[in-house]
């Protein structure tokens, strides 16, 4: 870890399930003790400083009224549904969302509520927005099955837009996304409380990451290393109640104890 001083401005926007802005300015401070003398005179050398800011949206759950709406002669185009918030995603360093849909394409036909597969220009919007990584740990992972899943990751990987919570395998799963900018390393992960009850495939727990505290501690060590700041997406809690229940605040508290800096929080659709 540098010595320095990192300042976070977090951005948090909520579209499609509402629309909301918070800043909050977050200070991290990693400053070397010296005892120079007998007399304990303490000396402390000067902490280099770095400015980064950071905007996470969510959760983009794509019904199949919201695709409707979006459709034109040769696809669709979303962008008129968001273009009110680009700005604010456009003039960050780092943008991030909850992409709570696979964006598996027509070709595997698209669906709504309960199993969902979302058009690939969902992704267009997303990239368009200026979103540098999403989040796919969720309940509905898991809707249509691993091909739909790969389809998502290969376009994903097309527009140059990082992923993090589901992957293609367990060395994709090893492998910590990690941004920089500003000389600031930051780390992202994303896990889920379930998947509606759909068994993850036997041996491909790669697939999806689901919240086991043991092994977010070893995730979370392995981010310490190798980045600045750690940034944990969470998708849990429950639906359309406004304040954390208990297992949402006891694993904050875990995992803000383990080294994450920041927990951004995704599932109740409400602010």
């Amino acid at each position: 870890m540098k010595l320095r001083k990192v300042s976070l401005l977090l951005l948090i926007i909520f579209i499609l399930s509402g629309c909301a802005v918070e800043d909050k300015q977050v200070s991290f401070y990693n400053q070397k003790q010296i005892d120079r003398s007998s007399k304990v005179t303490l000396a402390y050398l000067p902490a280099e400083s770095y400015q980064l800011s950071i905007a996470a949206i969510g959760d983009l759950l794509i019904h199949g009224r919201v695709y409707d709406a979006a459709r034109i002669a040769d696809g669709f185009d979303f962008m008129p549904m968001v273009n009110e918030v680009k700005d604010y995603l456009t003039n960050v360093d780092i943008a991030t969302a909850n992409q709570e849909t696979m964006i598996g394409g027509e070709a595997f036909g698209l669906s709504t509520y309960p199993q969902f597969n979302s058009p690939h220009e969902v992704g267009d919007m997303v990239k368009e927005l200026g979103i540098d990584i999403v989040t796919l740990a969720n309940n509905h992972t898991l809707d249509r099955g691993e091909q739909v899943i790969y389809s998502a990751l290969d376009y994903w990987d097309k527009l140059g837009v990082l992923y993090t919570g589901s992957y293609r395998d367990q060395d994709d799963r090893d492998h910590i996304r990690v941004i920089e900018r500003n000389n600031i390393a930051v780390s992202f992960l994303g896990y889920s409380y379930g998947t509606n009850g759909i068994p993850v495939p036997t041996g491909k727990d790669y697939l999806i990451n689901l919240i086991d505290q043991e092994q977010i501690a070893k995730d979370i060590a392995k981010a310490k290393e190798i980045s600045d700041v750690v940034v944990m997406h969470l998708h849990f809690g429950d639906e359309y109640i406004r304040m954390p229940n208990m297992f949402q605040q006891e694993l904050v508290q875990y995992v803000v104890d383990q080294g994450v800096d920041i927990v951004f929080g995704h599932h109740p659709h409400v602010l």
